[in-house]
């Protein structure tokens, strides 16, 4: 991912919090932490793919909006690993992928129980760079269902992808633990398919990310 893709995400962000603390300013508005651990993998029939685990952090604002809902917007840098079956002539293995991202989210919080417990849903964008190889010493084992795609050709997948959240929050009002769960409404495989790759034609792939987080606001 390139620098100037991570500064606009983050001018983009910032721009949010400062337009909704001025709207908030007889309620409340927080800025928080968080981190947590992510759970990744992608929806295909083109490819054989295995979870991983991987890591979040990043910056958040929760800001009253009316009634009961809160907006909660914020800037998250995330690794997901992915594991993708290949072989070559004496060996199977399942390839261990890696996948740099920051990612902008803008959404609703539902408070059921106010500052306490809340349900959460809203849009993503996601700003990754490639699907890299984490040993080089598998770039040419071939991938299952293919006879010359080799796992150093798909690393280099979209890098603009939107993404749908939904999700719980529960705790007080300065630490909450969180349950979230990402779909990926674009194709992140599409990118490939523009490449002179053979066999490669149509791949269709959508991301799927479980999120277990905790978030600090002061």
């Amino acid at each position: 991912m390139s620098i100037k893709n991570l500064f606009i995400v983050t001018v983009l962000v910032f721009s949010f919090q400062q337009l909704t603390a001025q709207r908030n300013f007889n309620e409340y508005n927080r800025l928080g932490i968080n981190g947590g651990l992510t759970l990744f993998d992608i929806n295909t029939s083109d490819l054989t793919t295995k979870q991983g685990q991987g890591f979040s952090a990043g910056f958040t604002t929760r800001g009253s909006f009316r009634n009961s809902f809160d907006l909660i917007y914020g800037i998250n840098f995330t690794q997901s690993n992915i594991e993708v079956l290949g072989s070559n002539l004496t060996d199977s293995q399942y390839i261990k992928y890696s996948i740099l991202a920051a990612q902008i989210n803008f959404l609703a919080s539902y408070n059921i129980v106010e500052h306490h417990l809340s349900l959460e849903f809203g849009p993503i964008l996601n700003v990754n760079g490639k699907m890299e190889i984490d040993d080089n010493a598998y770039e040419d084992y071939i991938l299952d269902g293919y006879t010359t795609v080799r796992a150093q050709d798909i690393q280099e997948i979209s890098t603009f992808n939107f993404r749908l959240m939904g999700g719980l929050t529960a705790g007080l009002k300065s630490f909450r633990l969180g349950a979230h769960y990402q779909y990926g409404l674009t194709n992140m495989l599409n990118n490939l398919n523009d490449k002179d790759i053979s066999e490669i034609e149509d791949v269709k792939g959508n991301s799927s990310t479980i999120i277990l987080s905790a978030v600090l606001y002061f």
